[in-house]
């Protein structure tokens, strides 16, 4: 069976990505690992906060970066009355 995942996504370079996230989706969003390092940023939207294993959410504040390590359990919060939002990531090798 394969998931549904809660964006659409766009490649814009090598390991580069746009990630559209809508906010009706926000109860999709789970606790998840990737296989590798990612640097992460929002581009468009507020209301959306990041969170990693054993720490607060913080507040994704456009333009700023956010680094994931590899494996490292995270999720993203969409709050009460998020708007649409627009993820820059890339994948570190």
């Amino acid at each position: 069976m394969v998931e549904e995942l809660p964006f659409t996504e766009e490649k814009i370079g090598d390991q580069k990505f746009l990630r559209y996230f809508d906010s009706d989706k926000s109860e999709e969003m789970v606790w998840h690992q990737d296989p590798e390092d990612r640097r992460v940023r929002l581009l468009e939207g507020r209301g959306w906060l990041l969170q990693l294993d054993e720490n607060l959410p913080v507040n994704m504040v456009p333009g700023m970066w956010h680094k994931i390590p590899m494996f490292e359990w995270h999720r993203l919060i969409a709050l009460p009355g998020c708007t649409n939002a627009v993820f820059e990531v890339h994948k570190l090798k």
